[in-house]
């Protein structure tokens, strides 16, 4: 089945339905971008038409276009090498000149809010520096502007694309219907229009669900619609992971829930072993593994058909994997690492893709997950106390990820714990900086002894532990030969090194 949003999408600018502001202000942006030179950011709700009106307007221009997920293509040297390079070519092969506009290429950076500078090591400052110095024009996409950085902000001019209005989308069903042959009651289509509240390209995709074999759309087959998508997620998971007596009827459930595949898969991952025994388990994370392939070519090329297949696979795929019914209740919970807004889901995410050099979708996707399989309910309590160490957190970040309550004595004991773990750890790993005395400090430029005196004072083993390092430097924790105890005076055997003090210095790095 062809994907309406494909076949329909507009052409030209003067297609595109609402934004009218903003569509004179984008027009206006390309026709004086020789004068300007600057790249623009389309900012927006998801699915209102900003990624099309970029291929639009280099349709009315002329122009080829160059395409890039930035939160797929995250490092700063592929950012480089792709966006880079069209966006410092001078014209395309048989252009006429840099200064026809027909020789112009418009490169398309979509995802551009979600890369987030150090978190995607290197990518915002490396789109930053690309845009500062492309010889091509630079159209950036982005659902929230002001997750894109500082940086990118000031480097960029901003067009802003708000939701589109009932009235704005009525004519394109209309149009759309009249075009597939298919009649219609107006009623039918403000329905569709108005439960989408400006989503565009919902609205397209609902007509397309409604509509299929129809030669009629009447209001009660929108209405019906409605009441056929109104499945909850519990009794999804139901039919899907014990219930359904065939992959074809999970199948069919997963077109009723009103959930996007993505949500659908993180329900299912975290749900399953619940009810499925380790050999079911594998199979059904094949299927979700596919899945998940889906889901990230949808990502990285927009094309929202690709769902369909996420779908066969999270529903039919994982309830092929199960050997008969289950029966029983089961309690269903909501993932641990489902997207949040929170204040404390996203200093979580933040802190761990900051520790660990990730971006923070791959914290969301892959590290976050297994955090919270491997501490879930706090067990065990040894590595939930590490964890909760290695990234400073406190007893609601402990409860966001493990799924234990934030109050329970069980997680309180647990923060303070972890905050005795990192005074110890931090005590270890400062070379005695935090034990010394003023006196203990009084070493030469050499790093000797300045005077004999010092060497009989009870502060010595403290001057003793600075040692040259050979560069004329002076520095903590010298190796033990250097030691006052190990001098001819003392008339004691040098003291050993500590066997576990590497293993000590490794501390919160090993948990991460």
């Amino acid at each position: 089945m062809v994907d309406w949003t494909e076949t329909y999408r507009p052409r030209s600018l003067s297609e595109l339905r609402g934004n009218d502001k903003a569509v004179d202000a984008f027009r206006e942006w390309a026709t004086s971008w020789d004068d300007h030179g600057e790249a623009v950011v389309l900012h927006g709700s998801p699915g209102i038409g900003k990624t099309s009106a970029a291929h639009a307007l280099a349709s009315d221009m002329g122009w080829e276009t160059v395409e890039l997920n930035a939160s797929d293509k995250r490092t700063a040297d592929v950012i480089e090498r792709y966006a880079g390079r069209a966006a410092n070519n001078a014209t395309l092969a048989g252009a006429s000149g840099a200064d026809d506009t027909g020789g112009r290429q418009l490169v398309i950076l979509d995802e551009a809010d979600n890369v987030h500078g150090n978190y995607d090591r290197g990518g915002a400052g490396a789109i930053t520096k690309l845009v500062k110095s492309a010889g091509q024009p630079i159209v950036l996409i982005a659902n929230d502007y002001y997750d894109m950085s500082r940086g990118l902000r000031n480097a960029t001019r901003e067009i802003e694309f708000r939701d589109v209005s009932k009235r704005s989308i009525v004519p394109v069903l209309r149009d759309i219907c009249r075009k597939e042959g298919i009649e219609f009651d107006s009623d039918a289509l403000e329905r569709i229009a108005e439960r989408n509240s400006g989503d565009l390209r919902g609205a397209v995709n609902d007509l397309q669900a409604v509509a299929d074999g129809k030669e009629h759309l009447t209001v009660e087959d929108v209405v019906t619609g409605d009441r056929d998508s109104s499945m909850g997620i519990f009794p999804f998971l139901d039919l899907v992971l014990k219930e359904g007596e065939s992959a074809r009827e999970a199948l069919g459930s997963s077109y009723d829930v009103d959930e996007t595949p993505d949500d659908l898969t993180r329900w299912i991952e975290d749900n399953m072993l619940k009810v499925y025994d380790p050999d079911e388990a594998v199979r059904a994370y094949d299927h979700l593994a596919d899945a998940d392939v889906w889901l990230g070519r949808v990502r990285a090329s927009q094309n929202y058909s690709y769902w369909r297949y996420a779908g066969d696979n999270l529903s039919a795929g994982v309830a092929a994997a199960r050997e008969g019914t289950k029966g029983g209740w089961t309690r269903w919970g909501r993932p641990q690492f489902y997207r949040s807004s929170s204040d404390t889901a996203e200093h979580v995410i933040r802190r761990i893709a900051t520790d660990g050099g990730f971006s923070m979708n791959t914290v969301r996707r892959d590290v976050l997950p297994f955090l919270a399989a491997m501490t879930h309910h706090c067990k065990p309590r040894d590595l939930t106390v590490r964890m909760a160490a290695a990234y400073d957190f406190e007893a609601a970040h402990v409860s966001f990820v493990t799924g234990s309550g934030e109050t329970t004595n069980k997680v309180q004991s647990i923060v303070e714990d972890a905050e005795e773990l990192r005074a110890e750890l931090m005590e270890d790993h400062s070379g005695g900086a935090f034990a010394g005395t003023p006196s203990a400090n009084h070493g030469g430029e050499d790093g000797r002894d300045g005077d004999e005196e010092a060497a009989d004072s009870p502060d010595a083993s403290g001057a003793a532990g600075n040692s040259d390092d050979g560069d004329g430097q002076t520095t903590l924790g010298g190796s033990s030969s250097n030691e006052a105890a190990g001098s001819p005076e003392s008339g004691d055997e040098p003291a050993e090194d500590d066997p576990e003090e590497d293993d000590d210095q490794s501390g919160l790095s090993d948990f991460v």
